[in-house]
């Protein structure tokens, strides 16, 4: 991955929210306490998304020293969180700047707290990784386990009922669609989850269930049901899934089109 200047990435969004605030003063208080009045970053992000998880069973104060230690012990975890920004800036036709999925769209805030648990569960806080999870899925209808493996560069484009399980990989560059499970098959433990490669493009409610690849550059047709292994560069679509044609892009989650071919 291509490293993001971090000081200029959050100049911009700095300078985007005051520019709304001239125009829509309506939103002054959440965009100033948000954005204008932070110090950094990783303070911003901080803010935004303890706001939104806190319950009664846990206060801000814990869920504040809790992400801002994450983003100060693993600080390529802020650029991954950039590196979503940025994507879904550019393949998202309904969102006009970097912010915007910040402020808004809870596929993005969702992985902001996944890249949280996950850095809770490798650092040994399994249980505090697994109730951050749980606070996710309940303010995002979003649903990854801690123990999941996401790169950088993905756009949960509008992400409502998203399941990712325990021994899911997704690789880096991936787009998906609401309504995606990558889940198992059954109740047996171990190695059970799929393995998404780069440059994939998964559509609105496909399901893709047991340790099977989708090989890079695949495209799943939404509503498919996949339950064996995906070639690179192929369009499969039905239930089960099958293939139907071969990808017409390199990497069909940059292009977001969803013909099949």
């Amino acid at each position: 991955m291509e490293a993001i200047d971090l000081d200029a990435h959050w100049s911009e969004i700095r300078l985007r929210a005051k520019e709304i605030v001239v125009r829509e003063p309506a939103l002054g208080t959440l965009l100033n306490e948000t954005v204008v009045e932070r110090d950094s970053f990783a303070e911003c992000l901080t803010y935004r998304l303890t706001r939104k998880l806190v319950n009664h069973s846990a206060s801000i104060d814990v869920l504040h020293e809790t992400f801002m230690d994450a983003f100060v012990q693993e600080p390529t975890i802020l650029q991954h969180i950039a590196c979503d920004m940025i994507a879904v800036n550019e393949r998202d036709p309904a969102c006009p700047d970097v912010l915007t999925p910040l402020l808004y769209f809870k596929g993005l805030q969702a992985l902001v707290c996944y890249r949280v648990s996950h850095y809770l569960w490798h650092a040994g806080r399994t249980e505090f990784a697994l109730y951050l999870q749980s606070l996710t899925s309940e303010t995002f209808a979003v649903d990854i386990h801690p123990a999941a493996q996401i790169g950088h560069g993905i756009l949960l484009d509008h992400a409502t009922g998203f399941v990712a399980g325990e021994t899911t990989v997704v690789e880096s560059d991936v787009s998906i669609l609401h309504e995606v499970t990558l889940g198992g098959t059954g109740k047996d433990r171990g190695d059970r989850h799929p393995k998404v490669r780069s440059g994939v493009l998964l559509g609105a409610g496909a399901k893709i269930l047991g340790n099977v690849e989708i090989g890079e550059g695949a495209k799943v047709g939404a509503g498919s049901v996949v339950l064996k292994d995906v070639p690179p560069h192929t369009s499969v679509a039905g239930v089960p899934a099958e293939i139907i044609g071969k990808a017409s892009e390199v990497s069909p989650a940059l292009g977001m089109c969803h013909k099949l071919d």
